[in-house]
This record gives structure tokens, sequence and C-alpha cells, in this order.
């Protein structure tokens, strides 16, 4: 902890910081505002933590690749980054090409790394999953149910029978693989899509490939945490596989939407998914991300689209968070008593997931208001981030 001489020189010096790039209104490379800091009831308190991961993150291409990496990069040190463009990143030559795309629009001198995903389809090869281990950038594959979301058309769909070569050679390369945890299927209720997924889908899975690692993202229902929260890891049996190798991402929309949300034109930035998050869902996954349980992991599933995008007669759905996430999972976790651990969820469990060495470097988070800009303009329009407009009570800023 700093000492009050030192607090004061740093917020002096972030304030500083902040102010140039507010009257800029610009960051060097991406083009876009910052956080803007407010001065008044400000708390002399921080918490410095490693520098977080972020294991579920859309950064797009093109010019809006250009216009969101920054912010990604300014608070974490990785991410595994989702290959659904449009066409899809199926292959190891399209991945690497991916990567050396997201390198170059890096801000100058940043040391953030993309972690690569390949988009499994039903004609995706064993022989594309050795070459993705071997190329050391390619760190797990993402299975989209066709149809699910967006740039999901060409995602699985005959997973036990196409793609089983496919799973195989993955436990062989001890390459995990990424559910986006949905049933397609019509017929099936909006809010029970994701249990049905788990029972249908996902235990199956499993029970047939128990040393499979499997990550289910964005998690929305308490079936999903019970499903993880029930495995017993010294048990001698499949299910200690779930316990070790299956782990879940929490995001921070999971945590603050529990309501409906109406797509109302001025509103529909923050459109999620199909179905939303009730209270008593919520509260499931505040508990189970403030547990301290290794299984839990931070993903933000942050998912930037143009404005116009957005605020259509067919919204996409997402919402772009990686602004305000490190915030947002600092305000739960202090509401929750559980800042201690915070670290761990933000920093140390995916890294311990995917056997990876954990950052040596370190962010500190202010007890400092800050007001999220209403919007991030680049080239081809402008980005709407989570509550934009509105204030937030901790400023991350490099330690």
């Amino acid at each position: 902890m700093a000492t009050e001489a030192q607090f004061n020189k740093t917020r002096q010096r972030t304030s500083k910081q902040q102010k140039n790039r507010t009257k800029a209104s610009k960051f060097p490379v991406a083009g876009i505002r910052g956080p803007i800091p407010l001065h008044a009831n400000i708390e002399k308190r921080e918490l410095t933590i490693t520098r977080p991961d972020d294991w579920h993150l859309h950064l797009r291409d093109g010019d809006l690749l250009e216009a969101v990496v920054s912010h990604s990069a300014r608070q974490f040190g990785r991410a595994i980054v989702m290959p659904n463009l449009r066409p899809p990143v199926t292959t190891t030559s399209a991945a690497v090409a991916y990567r050396k795309s997201i390198l170059k629009a890096l801000p100058t001198n940043s040391d953030f790394t993309p972690l690569m995903t390949l988009y499994l389809t039903d004609a995706t090869s064993p022989d594309e999953i050795k070459l993705a281990r071997e190329s050391g950038v390619i760190f797990a594959v993402k299975m989209y149910p066709a149809g699910a979301t967006t740039n999901s058309q060409d995602g699985v769909t005959d997973l036990f029978g196409k793609c089983l070569p496919v799973l195989e050679e993955m436990v062989k390369q001890n390459m995990p693989l990424l559910v986006h945890g949905e049933v397609t299927d019509h017929e099936v209720d909006v809010f029970d899509r994701e249990k049905t997924y788990i029972d249908t889908v996902l235990k199956p899975l499993i029970q047939k490939f128990p040393q499979l690692k499997v990550v289910m993202e964005h998690v929305t229902t308490m079936d999903a945490v019970r499903f993880v929260e029930s495995c017993n890891e010294d048990a001698d049996i499949w299910s200690a596989y779930i316990c070790k190798d299956l782990s879940q991402q929490l995001l921070p929309h999971s945590i603050f939407f529990s309501t409906e949300i109406p797509c109302f034109k001025e509103d529909c930035s923050h459109i999620i998914t199909a179905f939303q998050y009730s209270k008593e869902k919520s509260t499931a996954i505040v508990a189970a991300v403030t547990s301290g349980s290794k299984r839990f992991f931070l993903g933000t599933d942050s998912a930037p689209h143009e404005r116009r995008r957005k605020e259509s007669s067919c919204g996409c759905a997402g919402i772009y968070n990686a602004p305000v996430a490190l915030s947002l999972y600092a305000k739960v976790f202090e509401e929750a008593g559980a800042l201690d651990k915070l670290e761990a969820f933000t920093s140390f469990n995916g890294p311990d997931f995917y056997g990876l060495p954990r950052n040596t470097s370190k962010i500190t988070l202010m007890k400092s208001s800050w007001k999220v800009p209403e919007s991030y303009p680049y080239e081809s329009g402008d980005i709407i981030p989570m509550f934009a407009g509105e204030t937030l009570e901790w400023l991350p800023y490099s330690a």
C-alpha cells in the first residue's frame, strides 16, 4: 500500500495524464477518448494487483479493431481472442495472420499478447489441431452452435459425429475447447437454452471425453453455476475431470444487468443476448465469482459493434465493456466483502487453467470517481460502451 505522499503524487500524475487525454479527446493510436476523471468525493484508497488477463474478448477486425484494441491493452496483459470474424478464423494460417493484424494495431510500446483461437466447424480436421498446437500462438478451439450468435452461421451442427476425430485430437494435444453454451432449437424457451445445452451436449461431451479441457463461456444461469460447483475435485470418477478442467467465465454484464432490457432505439447498445439475467441468477453468479473458487475466472466477452448496427430493427447482440470491466469487477467484489479474492479471479485462475505463467507486471485500481464517455468515435462511426455517461467508483491505471 502506498504512503499518503506517494498516493497524492500518483493521483496528481494520473489526473494530469487523464486531463491531457480528455483535452486531446483521443488516444494516440486508437483515436478514441479515455475515462473522464471526477475529483469530487475521492477516497484515499487504492488496490494493486497482478495485471489481469481477459479470457474471452472480441476485437473484430479492420478499423473497428484499431478503435478498440487499446482499451484492452491498457488494462490486460493477455486475452483469448474470439475467432468469429467474417469469414471466420478456421485455420492456423488465418489465426497467425489475424494475430499480426492485432499486433500491428496495438499502441506503441504495448506488451499486450493476443492468444489466438480456431473456429470449430464440421469440416475442421485433426491435422489442423496439430498445426494449431505447433504454431505456439493458438491456445484454444471455439465451438459455436450454428446460428447461435454473431457470425456463427459456420458453426457446429454435428458435434458427436463429424467433429469426433477433432475432439479426440484435442485431447491428445491438450487443447481446450471453449463452448458457447446455448442450444439453437426454437422449440426450447430462450430462458432454458443454457440448461438444455448442459443436459444434452455438455454432460455427454465430458462423459465421452473426460480428459478434454472445457471452458463454459458467458455463464448466465444458476444451472451452469451449480453444474461446476457440484463437482467433487477429489472424486475418483469422471466428474473429477469436470471439476479439474471445466471452468467458467463470468462477465460484467451478467452481474450488473439483472432485469430485462427493452430494445428501444436509445438504449439498444445495451442489448446482450436473446435472454437477460434475473436478480436471482445474478445473485448466484456473484456468489460464484466472489467465492474464491479456482474454477471461475475473468472473461469479459467485450463485443464492440458500430452504433448503427446496434440501434437497428435487428440489433447485434453483445456489449462493449472493455473500458469499464475492471472497474465493475472491483465494485462487485467490494460490495461482496471479497476484495481479497479479486486478484485470483482476475489474474491467477485463468493462466493456471491454461498452463501459462502468471503476469509479473501490476495494475492499480484507485477508489476515484470517473465518468464513462458517452461514446468512442472512430473512422466508421462510434461505439457505445457499457454504462455510457455514468460515473464509476474504481479507476484502473498501470502501477
